[in-house]
C-alpha cells in the first residue's frame, strides 16, 4: 500500500509543480507585453508632442543668430528653430553630404558663411544632383556679395550615428553624416570661430539657375508607436484568450 501511494503521489507533485511553473511562464510573458505597450503609448505622447513643437517653430518668424546661441547656452533643444543669418559664403571650401531628395541622389551642400563678426557658420544651401556634385558646373548659384539667408537651426551630431552608416570620404569631400569638425578641419577653418550647429536654408531661398535647390530639411518624422502599442496590447490580449480557452477545455474534458 505504501509503495502504492508514492506512485500516485508523485505524478501529482511533478503535474501541481508543472502547472505553477507554467502559470508563472504566461504571467512574466503578459506583464512583458502589457509593459511593452504601455512604454509605447508613452512613446506616442511624447512623439505627438515633438511634432506639435516642430510645427510651432516651423511657424514662427525667424530670430537672429544670438538668441538661438542663448538658447544653447542655457541647455535648450534648438532644433527646427526659425532663424536669419546674414554673412559672405566662402563657396571654395563647400562641403558635400550625400543625400537624395525628390527622388534623385546627389548632395546637399554646406557651404562656410563669415558672419559679420568674423565667425563662421556653415550652411546648408540646399541640394545639387549628383553631377552637379562640382561648383564649376552651377557658377551662377555661387552667389557673391553679402548675403541674408532666412532657415532652420540644426544641431551637430556628437557621433557617427549608427555603424551601418559609412565612414565620412574627406579625401573625396563625400560626407555620410554631419560631423562639424570634420568639415571645418577639412576646410581649413579656425575651429575656434565655428559656430557649433548648422542652419538649413528655407525654401524661400531662390538661388540664381536653380542650384543648390534650398527647403531640404525633412520634418516627416516616422511615428508608429500607436501601432506598436495596439501590437503588443493584442498579444497580451490573444494570450489571455488561449490560456482561458485552455483552462475551459481542461475542466471539462
Amino acid at each position: 500500500m505504501k509503495a502504492s501511494s508514492e506512485i500516485t503521489t508523485t505524478p501529482t507533485r511533478r503535474s501541481r509543480g508543472w502547472r505553477i511553473g507554467s502559470a508563472i511562464i504566461v504571467l512574466l510573458a503578459l506583464a512583458t507585453l502589457l509593459s511593452l505597450g504601455t512604454w509605447q503609448v508613452g512613446r506616442l505622447q511624447w512623439k505627438e508632442g515633438l511634432l506639435a513643437d516642430i510645427a510651432a517653430r516651423r511657424a514662427a518668424s525667424p530670430v537672429a543668430l544670438s538668441e538661438i546661441e542663448m538658447l544653447m547656452r542655457s541647455g535648450s533643444d534648438i532644433e527646427y528653430r526659425r532663424v536669419s543669418v546674414t554673412g559672405t559664403f566662402d563657396h571654395r571650401k563647400e562641403r558635400h553630404f550625400f543625400a537624395t531628395f525628390q527622388g534623385r541622389t546627389g548632395f546637399y551642400v554646406y557651404t562656410p558663411m563669415t558672419l559679420t563678426d568674423g565667425r563662421i557658420l556653415f550652411v546648408n544651401r540646399g541640394f545639387v544632383p549628383y553631377e552637379m556634385k562640382e561648383p564649376a558646373t552651377r557658377p551662377a548659384g555661387e552667389v557673391t556679395g553679402e548675403q541674408t539667408v532666412t532657415g532652420y537651426a540644426r544641431s551637430r551630431l556628437p557621433a557617427k550615428p549608427s555603424v551601418i552608416v559609412p565612414d565620412n570620404d574627406t579625401a573625396k569631400n563625400i560626407f555620410y553624416w554631419k560631423d562639424l569638425d570634420a568639415m571645418v578641419a577639412t576646410a581649413g577653418l579656425d575651429p575656434s570661430k565655428a559656430v557649433p550647429f548648422f542652419v538649413d536654408a528655407d525654401a524661400s531661398v531662390a538661388n540664381p539657375g536653380g542650384w543648390p535647390k534650398g527647403g531640404v530639411t525633412q520634418f516627416d518624422l516616422p511615428n508608429s508607436h500607436l501601432q506598436y502599442a495596439v501590437t503588443w496590447y493584442g498579444l497580451a490580449a490573444a494570450l489571455v484568450a488561449v490560456v482561458i480557452g485552455m483552462w475551459f477545455r481542461r475542466k471539462h474534458a
